[in-house]
């Protein structure tokens, strides 16, 4: 069944959260998911083309390193191939993986810009970008006699999502990951750069767009931790502001009905920080009573377990947080 025949159907949908997807070369993967592969073949053999040499052109995206990733990479393609209504979301890394040289002897790791020449599998979602804040204070307030919180004085970060198309094999079914790109706010300080200061006058754009330039950012530093720990929100809140949104979408939903809809699988330790977010935003934004957003939210994540190894399960410092 088509995927948009499924969705008028309002099914149960599926968000899986990875900070890492290990897609490979997506080509050969969509032709042969859609049958395609014998034909394209054949047309590029009849214009004097070897499509494994085509297939050699196309770049690694670089959105992971290792098994954690391979494994959301694979999970998509089982979803679209068994027709289950999903996404994925995700980090659109400058610098998700590495090339390896050999320099006097020694193993040396230098970035690959994989986007170096576009991402032709993309398409940017300009009409869906989500802004995500950070820093700031907490204020309390009185709203019907109910203590209610909110953030003043934050910086905003602009969330712009890519949308990538996953076919599922031998099936109309396509399902998609959704990727965030982190952009200012603000591009430039004019006041800054009239008063000399011409790194300043951009600082806030590089700040905003090193959320998203490297995979697992080196962590020994305190810089380090929080860098990381941005990210890590940076993805969460804006994946739990689209799927709230698209939920809100459909006149037939309640928040009574929200984890009969919604579920969402998180991948390991780095996503995990997406369920204090939606309880934030039931209990700040949507008004609700603590025990019926505890409740909602308890019936509406998963999450999946790589290791018990305590260098692997992430802490924060509470001053961080």
């Amino acid at each position: 069944m088509c995927i948009r025949d499924r969705y008028k159907e309002d099914p149960k949908r599926v968000y899986y959260l990875s900070l890492e997807f290990l897609l490979g070369r997506m080509l050969q993967n969509a032709l042969v998911n859609i049958d395609l592969e014998g034909k394209y073949k054949e047309a590029l053999g009849d214009l004097g083309f070897n499509l494994e040499d085509v297939y050699e052109e196309e770049v690694d995206p670089g959105l992971g390193n290792g098994g954690l990733g391979r494994l959301a990479a694979c999970f998509l393609d089982s979803l679209s191939t068994l027709e289950i209504p999903a996404w994925g979301y995700g980090i659109r890394y400058n610098y998700g993986i590495f090339k390896q040289a050999i320099r006097d002897g020694y193993q040396v790791e230098l970035p690959d810009y994989w986007l170096s020449r576009g991402n032709p599998w993309e398409i940017e979602r300009c009409d869906a970008t989500v802004n995500v804040h950070f820093y700031g204070r907490v204020e309390k307030y009185n709203e019907g006699g109910n203590e209610r919180f909110r953030l003043a004085d934050y910086d905003t970060v602009q969330a712009m999502p890519y949308d990538i198309p996953i076919p599922g094999y031998n099936t109309f079914n396509t399902n998609n990951l959704r990727l965030w790109r982190a952009c200012p706010s603000t591009e430039f300080d004019f006041r800054s750069f009239n008063a000399g200061d011409y790194f300043g006058a951009v600082k806030i754009k590089q700040k905003a767009e090193s959320i998203s330039s490297v995979l697992y950012p080196n962590d020994m530093s305190y810089e380090g931790k929080e860098l990381r720990l941005k990210q890590e929100y940076f993805f969460c809140a804006a994946t739990l502001n689209d799927i709230v949104r698209r939920f809100k979408k459909s006149s037939r939903h309640t928040w009574a009905n929200f984890s009969e809809k919604v579920s969402i699988q998180l991948n390991d330790t780095h996503p995990a920080i997406a369920i204090a977010e939606l309880m934030r935003i039931l209990l700040d934004d949507e008004k609700m009573p603590y025990p019926e957003a505890f409740n909602i939210v308890s019936q509406t994540f998963s999450y999946t377990n790589h290791t018990v190894l305590p260098e692997a399960l992430e802490k924060w410092d509470v001053a961080l947080l």
